[in-house]
């Protein structure tokens, strides 16, 4: 099985640069990813072998996330292993879901748009398993919401910082 990467496209009134402080700088990322939950960022280094170690508190429970950067070229390219993480940030399976992927290669490539950017995301299974891979196809249909609203609070930041 070979689950088809989930990809999506979004275009930003606002040059590369400043779209990309929205990705590599710890306050805005915070702002934006998980919408709807509050998101908590306990290590946050953008280079290669940098980790990105979050935490989405809902209420009650919390979940962490364990993201390491495998490749960063400023103002074009991020890549990243997402995984779902332990207290002790160690890579676990997804305690709501545990068929989830244990990792996703998560690639966003930025490009010059007629004065704007227009970014690229790939979300795609790392080396899952059957099970794994068809957790993530199953729900795919739902990925474009929440990548959707975080890109809608991203475009409110860009206006802020311009």
């Amino acid at each position: 099985m070979n689950t088809e990467a989930f990809k999506m496209t979004r275009d930003f009134d606002a040059p590369k640069e400043m779209v990309w402080r929205a990705w590599t700088e710890a306050d805005l990322v915070q702002r934006w990813y998980g919408p709807g939950v509050e998101t908590v960022i306990h290590e946050f280094e953008v280079k290669p072998g940098g980790l990105w170690l979050n935490e989405m508190r809902m209420g009650e429970r919390s979940m962490n996330q364990r993201m390491e950067f495998t490749e960063v070229n400023p103002t074009d390219r991020l890549v990243m292993l997402m995984s779902n993480a332990d207290e002790n940030w160690e890579i676990t399976a997804n305690p709501m879901m545990p068929d989830w992927p244990r990792t996703l290669l998560t690639t966003v490539t930025l490009e010059d748009r007629d004065g704007g950017t227009r970014l690229m995301l790939s979300w795609d299974p790392h080396e899952a398993t059957d099970a794994e891979e068809a957790a993530f196809a199953a729900a795919a249909s739902d990925f474009n919401k929440g990548w959707g609203a975080g890109m809608n609070i991203i475009d409110e930041i860009l206006a802020e910082l311009s």
